[in-house]
């Protein structure tokens, strides 16, 4: 996509480019679903399936996911899994870019790297081709949500074992209070996010993304 194109598609979604911080009048809103207790109760899920199956919502997210980085775009973009895989492609897509996806363990044919990364109980597990880069490419991270960022910094690391350059992340939705961003700013990220929902820490027991999850203990605990 061209700039014209790309510029076009964001004053549609009466948004600047640079804007990683979104009014409550946002359009996206409109489109992500709260579902309380879910998936245990006291936690409140951000549902991004309405949507991914909104035409012109999902093109708005994208498109803004991916301008950013227009003027200078990577040669890759990886995903995390699964959401990921789905934002992230389009990403690709619209920069111009290869796709790598991170997967979960045991999904990879070829010969893999793995990363584990702390939960909030137990671990879990990113894997990676290791010919999935090249010494020096650059790569941008993709993902639905930021929590904690245990998944997207495992991400980074893993991808920066294999020589790749991750300098930046764009991710649909950020959850500030949880210290993700702070983490991933800390490994010297660029973050992008489109929405935030600040307030959202462990005592308010909320939900954040496929990777990760906080839960609030019973009060009598």
């Amino acid at each position: 996509m061209n700039s014209h194109a790309l510029g076009a598609s964001l004053a549609r979604a009466r948004i600047r480019p640079d804007d990683g911080r979104i009014m409550s009048s946002d359009p996206l809103l409109q489109h992500i679903r709260n579902v309380p207790d879910y998936p245990k109760k006291g936690i409140l899920f951000r549902d991004i399936t309405p949507l991914l199956g909104h035409a012109q919502g999902l093109r708005d997210a994208c498109w803004r996911m991916a301008a950013p980085f227009e003027s200078r775009p990577p040669e890759l973009v990886a995903g995390i899994e699964a959401r990921g895989f789905i934002l992230g492609g389009v990403v690709a897509h619209l920069l111009g870019a290869g796709f790598i996806p991170i997967r979960k363990p045991g999904k990879l044919p070829s010969k893999s790297v793995s990363r584990e990364y702390a939960l909030e109980y137990g671990s879990g597990t990113l894997e990676l081709h290791q010919d999935c880069v090249k010494k020096g490419q650059r790569v941008l991270l993709v993902d639905d949500l930021v929590a904690t960022g245990g998944s997207a910094e495992a991400a980074v690391l893993l991808l920066r074992s294999l020589g790749a350059v991750v300098d930046a992340g764009s991710f649909l939705i950020d959850l500030p209070d949880l210290g993700g961003r702070k983490k991933l700013e800390t490994l010297g990220l660029k973050f992008h996010a489109l929405l935030s929902f600040p307030g959202e820490d462990r005592k308010s027991t909320r939900l954040n993304s496929s990777h990760e999850w906080i839960s609030r203990m019973p009060s009598s605990a």
